[in-house]
């Protein structure tokens, strides 16, 4: 798993490439908690890369939105393709986080 990490403006724009599981994701946790820790509360995750999540993954997004609620701060998620998709779907992750096809669409009103 590869993370680089980029800023449009106030948004840091968080790119994950690789699969996203249990051996990996202590280290997107970190990364994310870091940004969130050092101010930032405008986050997208960019999937466009991401071959593959697991329950462990869906985890971290989950306690990443919720450390941004409390800071009145927000996650969304693009670039899924159709097997994290379908990932995201099943588990009902569609309907907690915003989620949205392209990175514009991700960063449009933030």
């Amino acid at each position: 798993m590869e993370i680089a990490v980029s800023d449009v403006g106030e948004i840091k724009v968080v790119r994950i490439e690789g699969k996203l599981d249990t051996q990996s994701s202590p280290d997107a946790q970190t990364q994310l908690t870091q940004l969130i820790d050092q101010g930032a509360t405008k986050l997208v995750v960019n999937f466009e890369k991401l071959d593959y999540i697991s329950s462990a993954g869906l985890r971290i997004l989950l306690a990443a939105a919720k450390q941004l609620k409390s800071n009145s701060g927000e996650l969304r998620i693009c670039g899924l393709n159709e097997v994290v998709q379908e990932v995201f779907d099943i588990s009902g992750f569609t309907t907690i986080l915003t989620v949205t096809k392209t990175e514009p669409e991700a960063l449009e009103g933030f």
